[in-house]
C-alpha cells in the first residue's frame, strides 16, 4: 500500500477538513502543486481554486480561497481564508454569484473594480465546479 500523508484544511472560523489522503493537488499562487508523502518542506501563498486528494480510489475536492499551504513529509496544513466542501455549497446561490460577478466585471470601468469582480467571478466558479463534481464547467 502506498504511502499516504495526512491533510488538513482549517479556516479562521473552523476546521474543515483532516483526514489520511494518498495524494493532494493545491492552487499555489505560482501554479498548481503536487503533493505525495514524504515531500520535501514547502511554504507557499494559496489562490482561489480546487484543492483535490485523493482517498479510498476517490476523487475528492474542496474549494478554497486565498491563505497559505505548509507541506511537511507528513502532513499538509492548508491555512485559508475560505474552504467549502461539495456538501456545504449551495449550487443555487453560487450560480447567481457567478452570474452577477459577470454583470459587475461587464460595467467595470476602472481597474481596481475589474479586480474585485474577476476574484469575485473566481471564487463562484471555483464553488460551481467543487458543487456539482466538476460537471459544471472547466476546471478553473
Amino acid at each position: 500500500m502506498a504511502k499516504q500523508i495526512k491533510l488538513v484544511v482549517v479556516t479562521p472560523e473552523r476546521l474543515v477538513f483532516e483526514q489520511m489522503v494518498d495524494d493532494v493537488e493545491l492552487p499555489g499562487r505560482g501554479g498548481e502543486l503536487g503533493v505525495l508523502a514524504e515531500h520535501a518542506l514547502l511554504l507557499s501563498m494559496l489562490d482561489t481554486g480546487v484543492l483535490t486528494y485523493h482517498r479510498d480510489g476517490r476523487r475528492e475536492m474542496i474549494a478554497v480561497s486565498g491563505g497559505y499551504v505548509e507541506v511537511r513529509p507528513d502532513c499538509v496544513t492548508v491555512l485559508a481564508e475560505t474552504a467549502e466542501t461539495p456538501e456545504e455549497i449551495d449550487i443555487e446561490r453560487a450560480r447567481l454569484a457567478r452570474e452577477y460577478a459577470l454583470k459587475e466585471l461587464r460595467a467595470s470601468a476602472e481597474e481596481i473594480d475589474f479586480m474585485r469582480a474577476r476574484a469575485k467571478l473566481q471564487k463562484a466558479v471555483v464553488r460551481l465546479y467543487v458543487a456539482t463534481g466538476g460537471e459544471e464547467g472547466e476546471r478553473p
